[in-house]
């Protein structure tokens, strides 16, 4: 009886000592992707994107959705060139670009208004910060270009480490 109380004891004190702490080097989280292209509820999102702007209202509340559907861009990205799905993570990083470029003048304007947004700055600042590490992650593996196919069209050519460069200095810019 004695030695099945001390089993479960062992395994507990193994665990604990086993676990090594992992830690990140930005604090700002990514979110979870979402639905992604292909999926059948990849549409009803993007149309739910578009009316959900509408709830954001202010310069407050545009910052945070600009900054959030840029989050949630960049991961989709992130996901898609892992997959080798180069065409739609050249767009949703584009896309995540576009939304970035909107924070910055957004808490511009609030401080025209005499707001104060200094803890907006350093949320974008982290975020910023963040989605470099993740780009820098994604030109690891990336090609340098990439020839779209499309049938019965002519080919373009992608320049998938041009656009991530682009995407790295853009953030450079909020730090």
């Amino acid at each position: 009886m004695k030695k099945v109380l001390w089993v479960p004891f062992l395994v507990l004190i193994l665990l604990t000592f086993s676990i090594a702490p992992i830690f990140a080097q930005s604090s700002y989280v990514l979110p979870y992707p979402s639905a992604m292209p292909g999926s059948f509820l990849y549409k009803p999102r993007l149309l739910f994107e578009k009316l959900n702007k509408y709830w954001y209202f202010g310069n407050f509340g545009q910052f945070t959705y600009s900054l959030k559907q840029s989050d949630k861009y960049l991961v989709e990205a992130k996901t898609l060139f892992e997959y080798k799905q180069y065409l739609l993570g050249y767009n949703a990083l584009k896309k995540s670009d576009r939304y970035f470029k909107e924070t910055l003048p957004n808490l511009e304007k609030a401080q025209e208004d005499e707001k104060n947004i200094t803890q907006n700055r350093l949320i974008l600042s982290s975020a910023a910060q963040r989605h470099i590490e993740i780009l820098e992650i994604i030109a690891k593996d990336a090609p340098e270009e990439f020839i779209w196919q499309p049938e019965k069209e002519r080919p373009s050519k992608l320049k998938i480490k041009a656009a991530i460069q682009l995407s790295i200095l853009l953030r450079n810019k909020s730090l």
